[in-house]
């Protein structure tokens, strides 16, 4: 019931102001394991801070003039409700749902082969929550530098060589299952 409550938490629009105030440079996130508020980047070199401080203003210079040409064309309610408020509901809610199905409900953090989980779904379901490959999140994990649109070449590979034995590799279903499992006492 937690996920349930926080899915609808996204759905409603409760949570994306924390999401975009995070990535934004806003609001820290407070790390739990040693109770200090971190943001972004604040691990990474100087020259990626700025880097990605010049990707956040470009976005955001998109996102304005976007809706300024929205506004002064009349189409301003269509802007807003098509574009603006599925980002704040709906695609929160698809986010948080695919973290949890490439990580959550997992029980053995030693390997990368067990510390996350590739998910194998139809065609419409990984446009829909995977795009760009990312249910091949054990392969990624392995091998960080592959380009997503290579990931599923990799996993072939990897099956074949047998180099995916112990990972978990399963249907998004039964990952639903797990991450849905009643608590057991």
């Amino acid at each position: 019931m937690y996920l349930v409550r926080k899915l609808l938490k996204d759905l409603a629009g409760i949570t994306a102001w924390k999401t975009y105030a995070y990535f934004l440079g806003g609001a820290p996130a407070l790390n739990t394991a040693t109770n200090i508020a971190v943001r972004p980047l604040d691990d990474t070199s100087a020259k990626l801070r700025t880097e990605a401080r010049h990707d956040r203003n470009a976005v955001i210079f998109l996102h304005v003039m976007v809706l300024f040409v929205f506004a002064i064309s009349g189409y301003l309610l269509q802007y807003l409700v098509l574009w603006a408020l599925p980002l704040v509901t709906v695609v929160q809610a698809i986010l948080r749902l695919r973290a949890i199905a490439e990580h959550g409900a997992t029980t053995d953090f030693s390997s990368p082969l067990t510390a996350a989980r590739t998910n194998l779904a139809p065609a419409w379901l990984r446009w829909l929550i995977f795009p760009h490959n990312v249910n091949y999140h054990v392969e990624h994990h392995l091998y960080a530098s592959v380009p997503q649109y290579n990931l599923r070449r990799l996993h072939r590979e990897m099956t074949a060589r047998g180099m995916l034995q112990g990972a978990e590799v399963i249907g998004f279903r039964a990952t639903l299952s797990k991450i849905f499992a009643a608590k057991t006492a």
